[in-house]
């Protein structure tokens, strides 16, 4: 091609010499290339902006917003210059080597830049798809990303050294306990970002509690060497992606999923409160709506079973009897049963526990109709409060440990009667 242009200078008796000649060709590449970038970024991308803007399409949108189209234009402006030097200028020529090498770079460094567009595009149609919203895809994008750089900083070596890229590629074999020392982590996450994904353990959103790291919150960010917890006190807790695999960690998302969130909280009952239950308790008690049923269906069954086997019900070591803390029990499976806040498809119990210096616990189990933290709290908080005031109609007390209040009133009484 540079022969026919010389060819035709010659018929207008101009005699070049070969650096006016490279000059010359030098000044067609810039020429084609002005009038290709113009005709690319003023004509070809704003008729793609205009089509994107028009179209509903979020991934329409989101291509031309992360600036693809025109990375990708200036992608093939690198190549189409590349062909018009091999074109133009002799391979020889210092010239030639030069630009050669620039715009091997040049393609490289926008084709990189190409890449990372469509990986950024593709995290946001992913984050924006209901589907997909909670997928942990930050850390693969971020290793894609990673894994191209090296690419690209490998290819820029090879073109800048003349040398070929599986050669510079060997030649890396060496530093490879180097690498692993470098890329330890960014290694290690991206491992352990697989697993994570692999196994479904961990989405952005999931309630994550940590408590080696201080963590107790919404995830909010799956990086690939970093996870960025946002606490209920609205600070930022950041776990190193691998100790989610190499530690354990509890995540609360399988609570919400179910709909329901656990009551597990106990009562202490004083131990000397206990007693069976005598005629007046039991016709005070069976006033009750929740335990009139209970009451009539139980003393019916001891009261036959203690018959059969004609027990002298005069020593309380004889037969079966009714206790105030099993009534307790029982009118509290029968609240439950009737809260509405209360989900009756799940665990529902109330248990006696060991014995402990506190005295015996009475502990409810059961599960809450909503996993709101607000709601979940006031459901419970209402469960106990009442709990708290009707205790004194079983002739029970709660055990409590004694207060200034209390020792104050022993000295008073002590006092005033001269003891």
């Amino acid at each position: 091609m540079k022969n026919y242009i010389q060819l035709w200078l010659t018929e207008f008796d101009l005699d070049l010499s070969p650096i006016q000649i490279a000059l010359v060709m030098v000044a067609v590449i810039a020429l084609t290339s002005i009038i290709i970038h113009l005709l690319f970024h003023r004509v070809m991308v704003k008729v793609v902006d205009r089509m994107t803007r028009q179209s509903r399409r979020i991934w329409r949108v989101v291509l031309f917003e992360e600036k693809l189209f025109s990375r990708l234009a200036l992608t093939v402006q690198g190549v189409i210059i590349f062909i018009q030097i091999n074109l133009w200028l002799e391979s020889n020529n210092l010239l030639f080597t030069w630009l050669h090498t620039l715009t091997l770079l040049w393609i490289t460094l926008f084709l990189l830049l190409t890449m990372f567009s469509l990986t950024d595009a593709l995290g946001y149609i992913v984050k924006e798809n209901k589907r997909t919203h909670n997928l942990p895809i930050k850390g693969f994008l971020q290793a894609l990303k990673l894994i191209f750089t090296l690419v690209a900083i490998i290819f820029m070596i090879a073109v800048v050294v003349n040398k070929s890229p599986i050669l510079i590629i060997s030649g890396l074999g060496a530093m490879t306990a180097v690498s692993m020392l470098v890329f330890k982590d960014p290694i290690m996450g991206f491992v352990a970002g697989i697993q994570l994904s692999a196994n479904d353990m961990l989405r952005i959103g999931d309630w994550l509690e940590m408590p080696s790291y201080g963590a107790d919150g919404d995830v909010i960010e799956i990086g690939l060497t970093t996870v960025k917890v946002q606490n209920w006190d609205k600070t930022i807790t950041t776990i190193p992606t691998y100790a989610l695999i190499s530690d354990s960690f509890k995540n609360w998302q399988g609570m919400t999923q179910s709909g329901g969130r656990r009551i597990k909280r106990a009562i202490y009952i004083d131990a000397t409160s206990i007693k069976f239950m005598d005629s007046d308790l039991t016709e005070r008690l069976n006033q009750a709506n929740l335990l009139a049923p209970y009451l009539k269906q139980k003393s019916k069954e001891i009261e036959v079973y203690n018959k059969q086997h004609q027990f002298n019900m005069k020593l309380k070591i004889n037969g079966r009897r009714l206790t105030n803390i099993g009534t307790l029990r029982a009118y509290l499976v029968n609240m439950l049963k009737n809260h509405p806040g209360i989900r009756q498809d799940m665990t529902l119990l109330v248990r006696q526990l060991a014995a402990e210096n506190q005295g015996i616990p009475i502990q409810i189990y059961a599960f809450t109709g909503t996993t709101n933290w607000i709601e979940y709290e006031n459901i419970q908080s209402d469960i106990f409060d009442h709990i708290y005031a009707v205790i004194d109609d079983f002739d029970l007390r709660i055990h409590q440990s004694p207060g200034s209040a209390d020792i104050r009133y022993l000295i008073t009484q002590r006092l005033s009667t001269g003891d």
